[in-house]
């Protein structure tokens, strides 16, 4: 192994995804001297097979419904069908830009790019392509790949995942979604868009099961309005090939038959066989440990987003790779609220919330301490133009913060943000209740489920 020992980093980073190039970015910017190791595309998982493709495919089926429903505006539009072709080259001149335009910023920033499949040779190393790259600190980001179940064989063919899913030339005529959670519900929202039978399998009681209850609720309510078929609460069984396509079986002995089955039971870290166990570091299936400050157990060594047991969102990935890079650089930040970070399924409708659920709250201060209110959007005039309906739901401690809202519509996670801002400064009703919106917006909705909760009510009933 070639080692170039009059070189060594501040930093260095394995995994060029949202976690890694965030803390490559930010260190840079401190003064930090940084070497950046990524084996496939800078950008990672969110950019290239994640975040921004399935947003791009929601959008194209948001146009294709728009299409369809265009009489109820007054507007006289067909739809004659999905071009496949034009949706991946719309999807993928997205995906193009965005990492051309990081490419750049990378760059721009100095940072030593390296391209190749790294493995952490040591506490203070990295080797990739032949040669060592030393650092006084490590930072572990390899991220996750979607997971299967034991025995469960995904061919790339009839047994897909959601990496297979955003390259499709077609569009299936039917597809058994095996998960409830987000990437399930987004991608049989956008199927469904698509003209596609689509029937999801989730072995707990609800879809999005991670979401407060009620919303878990609309979104089901929501999905059997659209003709989105849904089994919930068993558990699969097996799969077998047919002539058409795939048999889907569950443990309570129902069978569902369709051209594809897409596996979506989330995403397990990439871990194995990068030295880091040998490393000494701390894991846990798969997981590497880390603690408030994604500080491991080995005291040269972090790591951040997927990898570790933190929620598998781009923008944690971001937040701890920032706090890293902070943290190295001597300027003491603050650790993350994990409820405090907005959580969003972009399906149709829009399941957003920040904080913590209903049943979470009063597991934490007391049934009776807990107040909840729930603003419906039929009597907010945006989200009536658009026709979407849907409910925003507050969840406080009695005469205090409001600690949890969970929206669900079109566009609410365009409503995400102020939410955010409510619940990390731990805002009372009446303080956001006093604040204007702007109107006709659906951003209204939410001081008017605060001018509710606090006890003065305009267009919603006492």
């Amino acid at each position: 192994m070639a080692n170039d020992a009059n070189t060594v980093f501040d930093l260095v980073i394995l995994g060029g995804g949202s976690g890694g190039y965030a803390a490559a970015l930010r260190a840079s910017q401190l003064g930090l001297d940084v070497a950046l190791i990524e084996k496939d595309k800078l950008g990672g998982t969110c950019l290239h097979y994640g975040c921004i493709p399935t947003k791009a495919l929601l959008h194209a089926g948001e146009l294709a419904d728009n299409a369809r429903n265009g009489a109820e505006f007054g507007v006289k539009s067909t739809f004659e069908g999905i071009d496949m072709a034009g949706v991946n080259k719309y999807k993928d001149g997205i995906v193009s830009g965005l990492y051309k335009g990081l490419q750049g910023l990378v760059a721009s920033r100095k940072i030593t790019y390296v391209e190749g499949e790294g493995r952490l040779s040591s506490p203070t190393s990295v080797d990739v392509n032949g040669r060592r790259y030393n650092g006084r600190h490590v930072l572990l980001a390899t991220g996750s790949v979607p997971k299967s179940l034991p025995g469960l064989e995904i061919d790339g063919d009839r047994v897909i995942s959601s990496n297979h899913a955003l390259t499709m030339d077609r569009v299936p005529k039917s597809v058994v979604v095996l998960g409830g959670g987000v990437i399930g519900c987004e991608f049989a929202s956008a199927w469904k868009s698509f003209g596609t039978e689509v029937t999801i399998v989730e072995g707990l009681p609800h879809l999005v099961p991670a979401e407060d209850e009620n919303s878990s609720k609309l979104l089901e309510r929501a999905f059997r309005k659209r003709g989105i078929k849904f089994s919930l609460g068993s558990f699969f069984k097996g799969v077998e090939y047919t002539d058409s396509g795939v048999k889907v079986s569950l443990d309570n002995g129902k069978t569902f038959e369709a051209e594809l089955l897409l596996v979506a039971i989330g995403r397990g870290p990439v871990s194995q066989g990068l030295g880091y166990e040998e490393a000494g570091v701390e894991m846990d299936r798969g997981f590497v440990l880390a603690d408030e400050y994604c500080r491991t157990n080995v005291p040269t060594i972090s790591a951040v987003g997927d990898l570790i047991p933190t929620l598998q969102l781009a923008h944690v990935g971001f937040a701890e790779g920032i706090l890293v890079a902070e943290r190295l650089a001597g300027l003491n930040p603050v650790p993350i609220d994990y409820n405090g970070v907005p959580r969003v399924t972009y399906s149709h409708p829009e399941v957003a919330s920040v904080g913590i659920t209903e049943e979470k709250a009063k597991e934490m201060y007391g049934a009776d301490q807990v107040v909840t209110l729930k603003y419906n959007l039929a009597g907010n005039g945006k989200s009536k133009i658009l026709k979407t309906t849907g409910e925003i739901k507050l969840v406080q401690v009695r005469d205090g913060a409001v600690v949890g809202v969970h929206m669900v519509g079109d566009r609410m996670g365009e409503q995400i943000g102020e939410a955010q801002l409510i619940y990390n400064w731990e805002a009372l009703p009446a303080e956001v209740a006093q604040l204007i919106h702007a109107h006709p917006t659906q951003n209204e909705a939410l001081g008017e489920a605060h001018l509710a909760l606090a006890g003065k009510p305009l267009h919603s009933h006492d």
